[in-house]
């Protein structure tokens, strides 16, 4: 049970920069053009003949 001690502040602690890392992300604009990605999907920049 002394482990306890160590275990909780780590969790916790992991846990903060979880947070943080999620809030950063929500504030850089990670999530802001949701749809973008599945039209993305369609682009068809990357065939052969393209001019690559």
């Amino acid at each position: 049970m002394d482990v306890l001690i160590y275990l909780i502040p780590i969790a916790l602690l992991l846990g903060g920069l979880g947070l943080g890392a999620f809030l950063w992300s929500l504030k850089s604009g990670q999530y802001d053009d949701l749809e973008g990605a599945k039209w993305r999907i369609l682009d068809d920049d990357d065939l052969p003949g393209n001019g690559n």
